[in-house]
Order: structure tokens, then sequence, then C-alpha cells
């Protein structure tokens, strides 16, 4: 047995597993199409993580469980539909067959952008022909996704159809100004307006890790392991000291954050 018909053996497997236990299982039992969602968002975020730690047997297990997760709703979707997991795979195929012209027909792509806007251009023919009119529009891109994420697909999106900032300073620059209309609007007492500014800062913000070849949620990610690494530094020397951080004075935080900062540098 070579390697692809192992593979496919094991996919089999898995399948088989998965349908057994939704007929079986009394929690795979009940489970509806509306439940699932928050099942694969999960797996897909613990695959994210797992990646995130480079450990390559993690990701693997995590990856087995996304997977698995993603037979499940293929399951249940079958049992509501014609449409089952034979569908979703040939469905799939047939669609990185038809986005790659370059490599499964005759359409010439040398570079990463042509490769971009070859994708673009099938992906709004695909829309224009289920929804007339809609090709022209981003409304729809990331639509699903969490809002940081999104934020700098639409930024990327907008750049490959000729919209965007030069550099990373022009981001820092508009971020800069949506600071001031913050201000501005908390001058006026203008809550609603502060949030505005604030969600065009975090939209700018989202944008500048790419222009550094640098990933918005992974560098999110990165920032909030250190937040987490020096919060635990401060609560475990002010817990060495008989110190209650509630009652500290912020200054004095601020030195604790400010020790705790050079002593995770040095680790």
């Amino acid at each position: 047995m070579d390697k692809n018909e192992g593979t496919a053996a094991e996919f089999a497997k898995l399948l088989a597993v998965v349908a057994e236990l939704r007929t079986r299982c009394p929690w795979d039992r009940e489970q509806k199409l509306a439940d699932t969602p928050r099942h694969l968002i999960e797996e897909a975020y613990e695959v994210a993580d797992a990646v995130a730690r480079g450990e390559a047997s993690e990701i693997a297990d995590e990856l087995g469980d996304l997977i698995a997760q993603c037979m499940f709703v293929a399951t249940i979707l079958g049992e509501n539909s014609q449409l089952d997991m034979g569908t979703v795979l040939k469905g799939a195929a047939e669609k990185l067959i038809r986005r790659h012209p370059h490599i499964y027909g005759d359409t010439k792509a040398d570079t990463v952008e042509q490769v971009l806007d070859n994708w673009d251009q099938i992906k709004q023919r695909e829309r224009e022909s289920k929804k007339p009119g809609g090709a022209k529009s981003i409304a729809e891109v990331g639509l699903a996704l969490p809002s940081l994420m999104r934020a700098e697909k639409l930024g990327a999106k907008a750049r490959r159809a000729g919209m965007d900032w030069a550099n990373i300073r022009e981001v820092l620059a508009k971020a800069r100004e949506e600071m001031d209309e913050i201000e501005q609007a908390l001058d006026r007492g203008d809550n609603d307006g502060a949030a505005e500014e604030i969600g065009d800062l975090m939209l700018a913000i989202a944008n500048a890790p790419r222009f550094i070849e640098r990933d918005a949620e992974q560098t999110l990610r990165a920032a909030c392991d250190k937040f987490v690494t020096r919060f635990d530094e401060v609560a475990k020397i002010a817990a060495s000291r008989g110190l209650d951080l509630k009652a500290m004075r912020p200054e004095d935080i601020e030195t604790l954050w400010n020790e705790a900062k050079q002593l995770t540098r040095d680790s």
C-alpha cells in the first residue's frame, strides 16, 4: 500500500467512526447543524494555537480534531440534504482546480501577485454568477471572520484593487490622525463619536503588520502572551512582598510592571 492509499484508508476509517458515533453516541445524536459552528471555531483556534507553538505532534493532534469536526458537520448535512461528504470533497477539489488555472489550465502566473489577481477575478465571476452585481463590492470579504482578521483581509483586498497606504509609516500617520479625532470626540463628551474613531484606529492598526510581513492575528496573539507572562510576574512579585495589587497606587503598580518587564526580558 502506497502513502496515498494509506491516507485514503485512514480517512475512510475516521469518517466511519464519525458516522457511527452520530448514530450511537447520545451526545452526537442530539447535535443539530446549528450547534456545530462553535465547535468548528474552537477546533480551528486550537490548531492555530498549536501552530504558533510549533510542536508538530500537537499540531497533528489538533488538526485531527478539526478534520473530525468537519466530517461531523458533513455527516449532519448529508442527513438533511443530498450534500454529503463526497459532495463536499468533490466541490472542494473542483474549486481548487478552477481557481488555479495556472496549474490546471493555460493561464500564466509567475508571481504571487499574479496568482492572487487571478484568484480574485475567478471569485468575482463566481459571485457574479450567483448574485448579479455582487462582484463589484468587497462587502462580503471576510464577512464570517473575526473583526481583526477581516480588517486585515479587507486591507489586502483593497491593496490588490489599487487602494492602500504606501508603507507602514503612512499607516502610523493615519493611526495618529485617528487618535487626535478620538481626543476631540472625548473633549466634546461624544462617546459614540469616540467609539467610531476608535474603530477607525483599530482598522488602521490591524493593517500595520502586513507592511512588515507579519500577520495581525499572530502579532496580537504574541502580545497577549507577553502580557500574560508579565502580569503573572507582577502578581508573583507582589505576592512575595505581601502586596495587594487592588490596594496599590497606579504608580506603584507601574514600578512593579517595569520590574517584571526587566525580569522577563532577562529570562
